[in-house]
């Protein structure tokens, strides 16, 4: 199987854009994960749909990744195909209010870019370490702001290869969650309609939320961001720290002190030892609060 994938992918893509057994500790916040088997990015949605499909037809696992930063890695890696759509997928288009993008640009960008144009709705955006595909995969949001508030429409790939769009509300867009994560859809695109805004102070307030999450935050320290889901009616770094677990570790994983969302990787932490932290806290929080916590963090790959 590996040998015929490996045959339909260079009719697709040109030889530097497929890496064979890749460390995925490159391409991941964590700065943890084992060797992937192949590792490609393609240039277009042409090309992305068309490695798919060669993945369909091989009977080859596929996952598709952006900046890797909500994602973990098993040690052991991937046995497949990993797609990255970042950097790839990395422009911006304005008309006027209407902003459309690609899946891989980041968000830093995009807001820094809008604001550019004196366009406001991405501030709280501006300091989440992702793509755009994955904000709007998980309605990524923060201090106020969120995907679902301005955007108007995002162009899928199924898993079939087929390409459509959706508007606002067919995606579904709620607490970290959408149609595409439910139906496991790929962003290719997406449009925004956003006001207008002055950008003095569009980029001042982009500033002061950057500032606090440097303030709050172990940036300093690999992570996958916000290890948990907020519970409803809770938040879960306080219900981890009000559980005595600020500084908790499994050899180089450790439960951050700077704030108990994050699980942060302080070495040479492994999948294995982030996993076993995680399923320690949620066991620990249930025991002596009753509520049970869910991870935002997705696990990929053998563990």
């Amino acid at each position: 199987m590996l040998n015929d994938i490996n045959q339909k992918l260079k009719t697709i893509l040109s030889e530097e854009n497929i890496l064979r057994n890749e460390p995925l500790s490159k391409h991941t916040t964590f700065k943890i994960g084992g060797l992937a088997d192949y590792f490609v990015t393609p240039t277009n949605k042409e090309e992305l749909k068309l490695v798919m499909q060669a993945c369909i037809e091989s009977n080859i696992p596929y996952y598709i990744i952006g900046k890797g930063s909500n994602i973990l890695v098993g040690d052991k890696g991937y046995q497949g195909v990993i797609i990255q759509i970042y950097r790839k997928f990395d422009w911006i288009r304005i008309d006027n209010h209407l902003v459309t993008a690609g899946a891989g640009v980041m968000l830093a960008k995009l807001a820094r870019e809008v604001a550019e144009h004196n366009l406001a709705g991405m501030q709280g955006e501006s300091g989440i370490p992702g793509t755009l595909g994955g904000a709007v995969t998980m309605n990524a949001g923060a201090y106020g702001y969120e995907i679902k508030d301005y955007i108007v429409s995002a162009t899928v790939l199924n898993r079939e290869g087929e390409i459509f769009t959706l508007q606002k509300e067919e995606l579904q867009l709620s607490y970290r969650t959408s149609i595409i994560q439910k139906e496991d859809y790929i962003v290719v695109e997406a449009v925004f309609e956003l006001p207008s805004g002055k950008k003095e102070d569009i980029l001042a307030e982009m500033a002061e939320l950057n500032r606090k999450r440097v303030e709050k935050q172990p940036l300093e320290y690999p992570s996958a961001g916000s290890t948990f889901k907020r519970p409803e009616g809770y938040f879960a770094g306080k219900l981890i720290m009000d559980a005595g677990l600020a500084g908790y570790r499994v050899g180089d994983i450790m439960v951050s002190e700077k704030h108990c969302g994050f699980v942060i990787n302080v070495g040479n932490g492994t999948a294995s030892e982030v996993r076993q932290l995680i399923d320690d806290v949620k066991r620990i929080v249930y025991e002596k609060n009753q509520i049970l916590l869910e991870p935002e963090v997705r696990f990929l790959g053998e563990f």
